[in-house]
């Protein structure tokens, strides 16, 4: 065994007897080992998720609920009112539509449902209309609501718990240090506010980031180190699918293998946590998706997402099947 083989294995076996993540500076260690050991970290990740990570394989999809004219200046977003992208424009989506496509991605296989709106935050008649989706969902599916409907505030997050939501989403997008070369019209503090109020609430509170932002390893790990000290129980990973009209349309994709050994790093960061894959898999990992599960991540978002096509339901979930982790 190799001098960098026996570092991941020496590490992960420490997460395996503490139950615990490893520190910042062990995890930029391992995100920075050459090229060759990106299979000895998958390897490690794996078998922290099958000795620590005790929730079971989920899979999630969303719905589009109100698209375009975000008044946030996201250098990656379609939605934005500040890039021309042809993006589809339209208001919230009625109650029974947002019924509708819950029960299709029931059907599909989906244990979760996310309700996403763009913009900064929803106004009281939007706030009315979901929580009357939601109330209509928990009554007529088995899924589990997630909203992810930008800023909370305390009297916002009790209505939607009423309501019957039981997760909120709010990606923190990227590291604190690299958040204002991706967005300055509102502060990162204003993000982690919203995740506070949401675990405070308490939801079930998923927040991750976009990887390949042009944000550098370290940074990576950064991001998964500000989401452990939050106490965040689930963390979506998406990865950057370069818009055209966006000012990061230019910005190329994210290689494979920096992919995986982010997901694998993240699992040792963060061992007891949900780790869902979601936006850019597709484009990112393309024929290493059968990978996901192997480097540690055990949900998955299938369907479409906000302005990109996901791969077919049908293949994801038969693909989770064949690895037995369905």
């Amino acid at each position: 065994m190799t001098t960098t083989a026996l570092s991941v294995y020496a590490l992960c076996e420490e997460v395996v007897q503490s139950g615990k993540g490893i520190s910042r500076a062990d995890a930029e260690m391992l995100i920075n080992l050459p090229d060759s050991a990106t299979l000895d970290l998958l390897a490690g990740a794996r078998r922290i998720r099958s000795a620590v990570t005790t929730n079971p394989s989920f899979t999630c999809g969303i719905v589009n609920a109100k698209s375009g004219k975000c008044s946030e200046n996201c250098s990656f977003c379609a939605q934005s009112k500040y890039h021309d992208t042809g993006a589809p424009i339209y208001p919230l989506i009625e109650p029974h539509t947002l019924l509708t496509r819950a029960k299709e991605l029931e059907a599909a296989g989906a244990n979760r449902y996310g309700i996403v709106t763009s913009g900064m935050a929803l106004s009281d008649k939007e706030l009315d209309t979901v929580c009357e989706a939601a109330l209509a969902i928990t009554t007529q599916t088995s899924l589990n609501v997630c909203g992810s409907l930008g800023q909370l505030s305390p009297d916002m997050a009790l209505r939607l718990r009423q309501a019957g939501f039981s997760s909120y989403h709010h990606n923190l997008e990227t590291a604190r240090s690299h958040f204002s070369a991706i967005c300055s019209t509102h502060e990162y503090d204003e993000d982690i506010a919203s995740v506070q109020i949401a675990l405070d609430a308490g939801f079930r509170v998923c927040s991750g980031g976009i990887l390949g932002l042009g944000e550098n390893r370290n940074q990576r790990v950064e991001l998964a180190c500000t989401l452990r000290d939050l106490n965040v129980p689930s963390v979506p990973m998406n990865f950057l699918t370069p818009v055209k009209g966006t000012r990061l349309e230019n910005q190329p994709l994210l290689p494979a293998s920096e992919a995986l050994r982010a997901i694998a790093v993240y699992r040792f960061i963060l061992p007891t946590q949900d780790i869902l894959i979601a936006g850019g898999r597709e484009n990112t990992l393309g024929e290493l998706q059968s990978l996901i599960p192997m480097a540690g991540a055990n949900g998955l978002m299938i369907g479409n997402y906000l302005t990109t096509s996901g791969r077919s339901t049908n293949d994801d979930i038969a693909m989770l099947t064949s690895l037995g982790v369905l």
